[in-house]
């Protein structure tokens, strides 16, 4: 009877959550009572509106409940139904998929009339035009026409079954079904499903039309009432019991999906691990290390018992093709524990140092091999993912697609906005809900719908890096959507994927590794100096490296240049590797806020001066002094402390890092955990703290490898900005994306010891650059300029494009305005942010220039009309026209409007700094590295704010850790809290006069603020 059901996966329609759908029907055919609908078996298909989003949750639920599924879906062109298919099969599971992607990755409108299936039965809704035209004159000859197959049907709602008995379309009846949708459960679902429609369209909710909302009988009724609606047409019924019967589907969720095999045959596959792991011994280790070839051997034996060659193979292939290209790379995630991936190259951590162990992440119950995340620069990542697709085929490739959900004030601007209230009173309510709920009846129901709303699916997105290669096309499993990145995308999301049997590898973008790699560009370049970024050995045991980390002179730096990284490494004095790795793991949230990282510090520098909570605690984790700081630690004491065996602790390790969603079966073994740490008889408070602990720490924590990969990282950033300052800050401003704004990693270059020059037509290049000591901005950071002209400056200082050899300077504004299309008004941004410089003339007189030459009415402005437009890059000016010289009077120079332009175009000043604009003299009583010689007093201090932390304490109020650099361009930090950031917050960006005193803990400065008071600054004279 339900053979057109929308769960909420019909985005923005419909209102069911897979388990409620399920459960409303085991409901309708009287199946949770004990009782049954005789006439017909419980049967119900899925078609939600242009997807197969919740196929598997569908299958998986009704199959627990005892209902036959049929896979199914409705095809609409915007608000237009056009008709619905249902898979007799699986086979006809994969034609839906395929005929929807087909249209989706093209980008093609769905045909009216539905192709013709093998395996799919298509049903044409009754009042559909092409219907209409088959029940018009050509009703007779559409019922005998060969183009009509066994597989077409009518639909029609059981409302429209009392004015078809009078009806002269009776002849039809043959082919019809009964279809009775359902979109919603109740008025109140109703209710919700027009404010979709409304969010759908961004319309008013009064303002929604009837054809683009679903009828309001939409309802599962009872089995029994659409039968005895259908009493009169026994045919129909016939038809539609049928229909049930003939459709099916099933799926096995414990097979592995992924491709099988790398070259073709399992044998093989060993084989050619095995070589390719013995080669890499050759280059990882000394020939003779039998413990290395010990390792390899027994990890070798695991991966071929479990069926993980394959996915070696091909992560190893990805790659061996991006070093072929040059591209730089790194691996991580749990598979960073493997001796064999360390000798494929796939990862630079060398598990023998670090003791970790391959099996550490297998369990009897787990059949996917541990995860590969695999880092590339953000300008590479897309050809890799390309090589991808080509070398497995798009057939059996795509990118993990993602589902973004209602969250938090988006839904109630949403709903705000559909039912016509004004922003500002959208604003009072998110900012005072109480009080505006009990004031105004719109609220009230927004409220009442927002609760209803929250976490349902919004929109399809994609997943950060997840990529699947499939050994069946990828068809058999999902329809494919066609993202902005262009690369088939799937439509469920990492947690169905997973409880099919699919484990995605992650080909990730990560700014920092672009900045490595193009510092080391940069230093060759600049240097002719060539640098191996991956002998992180050496980069281990370097003098410099140690001395900057327990300095914490980070900025910059992979994953350590954040105030509180840079707090926390000065707090443990860091200067090796292992002590890096552990701080890359503690400063995830989890640990903070559990107390644990304040714990930890602790007992790294006392380990004889705490208690383990346990004996279980100092037996599993001494390394890290009883404190759980990887997710192995989790592993460990849920096994150890709690008695779960490993497949139930990995579930709740997962759980707690947002890749398992099954509630019922955490919670299942969440009461296992404190059943037996009962039967253990564990005091109930020893208990409670250790799974606070796991609780807090667990959602955040990493790995060891995972540590292990992002502390290589950090040392090769080290390694590059000890050694090479200038070119590393260089690398790290041109790919963006830092903790920090730009301005920041500029100033790092001033204290570096580089000149720092504004944008320069004859030095600078569209990206910033570095010539010697010297730093020319890029034009890529003027505000307002062109990025292709910006770009065509450089260019056109070749004085041969073709080969790309030397470079002429333009030699004043004339000659710059002769070679470049420039406009008048982007000439005059460049003589603003001071790019005329070098011709030693005031921007006054270089701006009257400007005029006479590129006025309207200049010679040089009339033939330029019919050139820029036209004209190639590279190309010199077509018409060399004769400049005419002025005689200008003298005109003065503001050094304060020089600065103005600057953080105008800029945003920040360049020539001099924000300290030059004050008011007052006075720059502090103290500088920053003159606070640990202070701990105790009571000091004022003057600070250029950087960043704000926010932290919500326990009573729910603000706290704030401000980080500021003082007038020598040194970084330091102050503790406000909430009694202060209540009396003197922050008021914007700017310098800060701040007093208070100044604290120290393990070795780190910091000032906790009593009063704090932004500077004025001198007046902008431009007026």
């Amino acid at each position: 009877m339900y053979l057109n059901c929308h769960s909420y996966y019909s985005l923005r329609y419909g209102t069911i959550s897979m388990e409620n759908l399920v459960a409303e029907a085991v409901l309708a055919y009287g199946t949770g009572d004990g009782r049954q609908c005789s006439e017909i078996s419980p049967v119900m298909a899925l078609t939600d509106i242009n997807n197969s989003t919740g196929m598997m949750e569908f299958v998986a639920v009704c199959k627990e409940k005892g209902i036959k599924p049929i896979a199914g879906i409705e095809f609409r062109r915007e608000d237009q139904l056009l008709y619905t298919g249902l898979a007799r099969n699986n086979e006809g599971f994969r034609e839906l998929n395929e005929f929807l992607s087909h249209h989706n990755l093209g980008n093609l409108p769905l045909p009216e009339q539905a192709p013709e299936f093998e395996h799919v039965i298509i049903i044409y809704p009754f009042q559909n035009s092409e219907i209409a035209k088959w029940r018009s004159s050509e009703m007779a000859k559409w019922r005998n026409s060969s183009r009509v197959t066994r597989h077409e049907f009518i639909g029609i709602r059981p409302s429209d079954l009392n004015p078809l008995m009078l009806s002269r379309h009776r002849g039809l009846i043959p082919r019809m079904v009964l279809m009775a949708p359902v979109t919603f459960r109740n008025e109140k679902e109703y209710e919700l499903h027009r404010n979709f429609r409304a969010v759908d369209h961004n319309v008013l909710l009064s303002r929604l039309e009837s054809h683009q909302v679903a009828a309001p009988d939409e309802m599962m009724r009872p089995v029994d009432d659409l039968l005895d609606v259908c009493r009169d047409f026994p045919e129909i019924i016939l038809n539609t019991k049928a229909m049930m019967e003939a459709c099916s589907i099933d799926f096995d969720f414990k097979a592995c999906k992924n491709r099988k095999t790398f070259t073709g045959d399992r044998y093989d596959d060993r084989v050619l691990l095995e070589k390719l792991a013995m080669d890499g011994l050759q280059y990882r280790y000394n020939p003779g290390n039998s413990e290395a070839r010990r390792r390899i051997r027994h990890e070798l034996g695991i991966i071929d018992k479990m069926g993980f060659a394959a996915y070696f193979l091909i992560t190893w292939d990805i790659i061996r093709y991006s070093m072929s290209r040059g591209f730089y790379h790194v691996g991580r995630g749990s598979g960073a524990n493997s001796i064999v991936a360390y000798c494929l190259r796939i990862t630079d951590v060398d598990p023998i140092e670090l003791d970790l162990y391959f099996e550490r992440f297998i369990n009897p119950k787990r059949t996917s091999p541990p995860d590969f995340d695999i880092d590339y620069s953000w300008k590479e990542r897309d050809e890799v993912l390309d090589y991808i697709f080509k070398r497995y085929g798009r057939e059996h490739t795509a990118l993990l697609g993602a589902m973004s959900t209602f969250r938090d004030k988006s839904i109630y601007r949403e709903l705000g906005k559909v039912h016509g209230l004004p922003k500002g009173e959208i604003d009072a309510f998110l900012k005072y809900p109480e009080e505006a709920i009990h004031k105004n009846h719109i609220i009230r129901k927004i409220n009442e719908l927002g609760e209803m709303m929250a976490d349902f699916p919004n929109l399809r997105s994609i997943h950060a890096g997840g990529v699947l290669i499939s050994e069946e096309p990828i068809t058999c499993y999902t329809a494919l959507d066609l993202p902005p990145k262009g690369f088939p995308t799937t439509q469920f999301d990492m947690y169905v994927a997973e409880d099919i049997g699919f484990e995605k590898l992650d080909i990730l973008s990560q700014r920092g590794i672009g900045h490595i790699y193009e510092a080391a560009e940069l230093v060759k370049r600049n240097q002719g100096i060539s640098v191996d970024v991956h002998q992180v050995r050496a980069f281990k045991e370097d003098e410099q490296v140690k001395e900057q980390l327990r300095n914490a002179r980070t900025i910059g730096c992979f994953y350590v240049e954040s105030p509180a990284m840079r707090g926390l490494l000065k707090k443990l004095h860091c200067d090796n590797y292992r002590t890096l790795v552990a701080a890359s793991s503690i400063i995830r949230p989890g640990v903070a806020r559990s107390g644990m990282m304040k714990e930890y510090i602790f007992r790294f520098h006392h380990p004889d001066k705490f208690k383990y909570l346990h004996p279980v605690m100092e037996e599993q984790l001494k390394e890290t002094y009883g404190v759980m700081v990887y997710q192995e630690d989790v592993l460990k004491i849920c096994h150890h402390f709690a008695g779960l065996d490993l497949a139930d602790a990995d579930v709740i390790r997962r759980a707690m890092s947002g890749k398992y969603r099954s509630k019922k079966e955490l919670q299942r073994i969440i009461d296992k955990f404190f059943e037996n740490c009962r039967k253990s008889g564990y005091p109930e408070e020893v208990t409670k703290e250790v799974w606070r602990q796991i609780e807090s720490f667990a959602g955040y924590s990493f790995s060891k490898a995972h540590s292990a990969s992002y502390a290589v990282e950090s040392y090769q950033s080290l390694y590059l900005k000890a050694h090479f300052p200038l070119e590393f800050i260089t690398g790290v401003i041109n790919n963006f994306g830092g903790f920090y704004a730009s301005w920041v990693y500029f100033n790092e270059a001033k204290v570096s010891g580089a000149n720092l020059h504004v944008p320069c037509v004859n030095r600078s290049e569209y990206k910033t650059c570095i010539r010697g000591k010297d730093i020319f901005l890029g034009f890529i950071h003027v505000t307002g300029l062109e990025a292709g002209l910006g770009k065509e400056i450089s260019e056109l200082r070749i004085t041969n494009y073709e080969l790309r050899t030397g470079e002429k300077p333009y030699d004043d504004l004339a000659d710059f305005i002769q070679r470049v299309p420039v406009t008048l008004d982007q000439l005059i941004i460049l003589i603003r942010v001071g790019a005329f410089r070098f011709t030693g003339k005031p921007k006054a007189s270089l701006l009257w220039e400007a005029h006479m030459l590129l006025g309207k009415n200049s010679e040089i402005a009339k033939r330029r009309n019919s050139e820029i437009e036209n004209r190639p890059i590279g190309n010199q000016s077509l018409f060399q026209t004769p400049v005419q010289k002025f005689e200008l009077p003298v005109l003065e120079q503001n050094l304060i409007s020089d600065v103005y332009d600057e953080i105008e175009l800029l945003g920040f000043p360049v020539t001099h700094t924000y300290f030059d604009l004050l008011e007052t003299k006075f720059r502090g009583d103290i500088l920053a590295h003159e606070m640990a010689s202070q701990v105790g007093k009571t000091i004022r201090m003057l600070g250029l704010l950087v960043t704000i932390k926010y932290v919500r304490t326990i009573k729910k109020e603000w706290m704030h850790f401000g980080t500021f650099i003082d007038v020598n361009g040194l970084f330091f930090d102050t503790v406000h809290f909430p009694g202060t950031v209540i009396s003197y917050p922050f008021r914007g960006d700017g310098i800060y006069l701040i007093k208070g005193k100044i604290v120290e803990e393990f070795g780190f400065p910091s000032m906790n603020v009593e009063k704090m008071a932004k500077m004025p600054l001198k007046g902008d004279p431009r007026g």
